[in-house]
């Protein structure tokens, strides 16, 4: 969740920080800090909110100071102040963290007996201290972390820059997400490669429980055990580009603008047009023995959650078995019943959620196959995982999913089709119907996109309701919760979404003439019972928002008002066109409030802790 940069080398190092820390906001955060060495002296700035509040403290630094840490904080341990944010320092010795270290209490209870006196309220500083007393002790910073790192329990990733130790950098690896760039006479270390767009594309992806030196000219890395490990990079090539809006007021709108592209490109990569097959071996899945496979298990958090409920409806009946989806928060900690003969999907954008990749490692432990659907290359999940499907949906900069959510659902159909097609149950005929449709789903797609002014007209009725509920059945079900996430995310509006089966049995008790109903109508083989459920609200005064096909005459009458989105008759691929009126409202009624879209308050992009 936390940002985290360092470089060592010639240039000045502030800018580069200062900037790799702006391409890791989308990561979330409420507090940032860096600090520098120069002539063995750390200088260090910090300061609650935005970075553009650091900014302005930037000229305290020494400008040509070549040897750095940097810094944003997601409040774990401690309020989001000035005192809480990292970088910490003591004397010769400044440190940052990613993670969460759960025996804190303890250790700072230790700590203070002997007569350290803390200033803030974090556990990060009892890690900063806990080294100062090994240091002591031991001298060398290698000794000291490998003491360190027996001592500190939970999940944690460090970038240490000591005084005494001008031109050398240390980190550690243990959790959360930590990758080291290599350049020519400097080196970097982030918890995201993306921070290091335009200095570098040759990237060491670290794994839990390694331990990296890193020199203008050197890295080295080894292992808990103190064994040293060799140096594995890859080329990594993330354009400047793809990180920048574009002209978009907000990269949501600029996300939202791009899912045609990624709708053509996963297409592309996964289907062989010209043979009418499917390009199983590009999805990873002959990685994977499907003949002994007899039940599912998938695992996600957030938005990821709800693209699997939809794959439940995708997945089960194409290939004939069955579909358990559970949040990754609770799965593990109830003992899920696990062995050889299931098959675990975990589902993350940034392949770093850390429920799921627990999730991950538990199943693994109990001999299940894992298979993975994520947008991050090299990530810690598909790492874990023994086959992946890459989304490359791109960089997606705003927190609130939106070309990822719908690039997991396409991912979601097209593994359905392959194992149906692997298990005999989709017939050649069955087949060349799904690959028609899905050759005219970018196009639909786009087209859907292109109503936004019709939304947006829409948004000016409701953006200030304080409440919203949204429902729909079949397919459309897992889309209403999705719509109900966004609209919460980014307006802070509270919203619901409900199965249009189950309003009657609570949440019609919320329906009077004050509360908005997006109410989610495909033609599909529930649209009577929808169309009940919609009568139901409007009977009790509800303000209904349909959302249906263009053409739906008798759907436009029922409604308050309407939203379109253009119709085919696959329920699936219905399921991820509906999602693009449902990120407009909410995109549009934020902008309206004029909350932080991109950076919405309390939210992080990429969860690292549980």
């Amino acid at each position: 969740m936390c940002g985290i940069v360092g470089y060592i080398g010639n240039r000045s190092c502030i800018d580069i920080i200062y900037k790799g820390l702006q391409r890791l906001e989308y990561r979330g955060y409420d507090s940032a800090g860096i600090a520098v060495l120069k002539n063995n002296e750390i200088s260090m700035v910090k300061s609650e909110g935005k970075l553009a509040k650091l900014e302005a403290s930037l000229s305290k630094l020494p400008q040509d100071a070549s040897r750095g840490i940097g810094h944003t904080r997601w409040a774990t341990h401690g309020i989001p102040d000035t005192i809480n944010a990292h970088p910490h320092v003591d004397g010769s010795v400044a440190l940052v963290h990613n993670g969460i270290i759960e025996n804190y209490l303890e250790l700072k209870s230790q700590l203070q007996k002997e007569g350290v006196k803390f200033v803030s309220q974090t556990d990060t500083e009892v890690a900063l201290q806990m080294f100062i007393k090994l240091y002591k002790q031991h001298k060398d910073p290698s000794k000291t972390i490998f003491a360190l790192v027996k001592v500190l329990k939970g999940a944690f990733s460090l970038g240490i820059l000591l005084a005494d130790h001008p031109d050398e950098l240390f980190v550690v690896k243990y959790g959360s997400p930590l990758v080291i760039g290599r350049g020519q006479g400097e080196n970097f270390f982030a918890s995201d490669a993306m921070a290091l767009v335009g200095h570098t594309s040759k990237f060491c992806f670290l794994n839990d429980k390694e331990i990296a030196r890193i020199t203008p000219n050197e890295i080295e890395i080894w292992n808990f055990a103190g064994e040293s490990l060799p140096l594995q990079f890859t080329e990594v090539n993330i354009s400047s580009a793809s990180t920048e809006k574009q002209g978009f007021r907000h990269y949501m709108l600029k996300e939202i603008h791009e899912q045609p592209r990624v709708m053509s490109s996963m297409i592309k990569r996964f289907v062989n047009a010209d043979a009418g097959t499917l390009n199983i071996a590009d999805m990873g899945l002959d990685k994977l023995d499907l003949k002994r496979i007899n039940n599912i298990h998938m695992v996600a958090c957030g938005t990821a959650y709800y693209s699997a409920v939809a794959a439940k409806y995708m997945i089960e009946p194409a290939a004939g078995i069955p579909v358990n989806v559970e949040l990754a928060s609770e799965f593990r900690y109830r003992s899920p019943w696990l062995n050889r003969d299931s098959l675990v999907i975990a589902v993350s954008q940034s392949g770093e959620t850390a429920d799921t990749l627990a999730c991950v490692k538990h199943a693994k432990d109990a001999g299940a196959q894992i298979f993975s659907i994520c947008n991050v290359q090299m990530s810690s999940i598909p790492r874990a995982s023994h086959a992946t499907l890459y989304m490359e949906a791109g960089p997606e900069i705003g927190v609130a999913s939106t070309k990822a959510f719908t690039g997991m659902l396409l991912a979601h159909y097209l593994v359905g089709l392959a194992m149906g097609v692997r298990r005999n149950r989709v017939s050649s005929d069955e087949l060349k119907r799904a690959l028609n449709d899905l050759r005219n789903l970018p196009a639909l797609v786009e087209h859907a996109v292109d109503s936004k002014a019709d939304v947006e007209k829409v948004c000016a009725k409701y953006y200030e309701s304080t409440n919203f509920i949204y429902m729909g059945r079949g397919t459309s079900f897992p889309i209403a919760l999705e719509g109900a996430l966004k609209l919460k995310e980014i307006s802070y509006i509270h919203a619901e979404g409900y199965a249009g089966g189950e309003l009657k049995h609570g949440p019609i008790a919320l329906i009077d003439r004050h509360m908005p109903v997006v109410a989610l109508c495909p033609r599909d083989n529930q649209y009577e019972k929808m169309v009940s459920n919609i009568e139901e609200v409007k009977a009790r005064q509800g303000r209904v928002i349909a959302v249906g096909a263009a053409d739906d005459e008798a759907l436009k009458v029922i409604g308050h008002d309407y939203l379109v989105f253009p119709e085919i008759a696959n329920p699936a691929l219905q399921a991820i066109i509906s999602v693009v009126p449902l990120q407009l409202l909410s995109y549009y009624i934020a902008v309206m409030r004029g909350t932080d879209v991109d950076q919405p308050r309390n939210l992080a992009k990429s969860v690292t802790v549980e």
